[in-house]
Order: structure tokens, then C-alpha cells, then sequence
């Protein structure tokens, strides 16, 4: 493994998990989360576990991403009151 790649792709991680919790608008925190767990999936790719990247990739930034913005696009952003 190389260690320069393997650093910078831990601070890309930090980086975007702080900017997916700072975030007010709940589509762009989903948007940051589907990247946090992409760079999680390159991660696990560097370190040499395909498969484990591959689910990752799919479930983390694929289906609970859609999952998450159709719950959104479900859900009323004002209250009744």
C-alpha cells in the first residue's frame, strides 16, 4: 500500500463526514454522505478488499442515497401549524 494515498483519501473521509454534518439542507448532507461512503469504497479498494468496496459502493452511495432523498422528497418540509 502506499501511504500518501491511504493519507489523503483519510482526510477526504474527515473532511466530508464534518461538511455532511454542518450542512442545513438535508438533500446537499445526502449528497455529502453518498460521497463520504465512496471515498470510504476507493479506501477499502486501496487496501485490497474489492468485494467489501463493491458492497459499499452499491448499498453506501447507491441505494440508501435514493432511499434517503425519496424519503425526502415523501416528507412535507413545513409544518401544519
Amino acid at each position: 500500500m502506499i501511504w500518501q494515498i491511504d493519507f489523503w483519501l483519510l482526510v477526504i473521509l474527515i473532511i466530508a463526514a464534518i461538511i455532511a454534518l454542518s450542512l442545513c439542507d438535508l438533500l446537499a448532507a445526502v449528497a455529502a454522505l453518498a460521497a463520504y461512503s465512496f471515498f470510504v469504497a476507493l479506501l477499502f479498494t486501496q487496501m485490497g478488499a474489492i468485494d467489501v468496496a463493491f458492497v459499499e459502493a452499491t448499498l453506501g452511495a447507491g441505494i440508501s442515497g435514493v432511499l434517503f432523498i425519496v424519503a425526502l422528497f415523501r416528507t412535507r418540509r413545513r409544518s401544519e401549524d
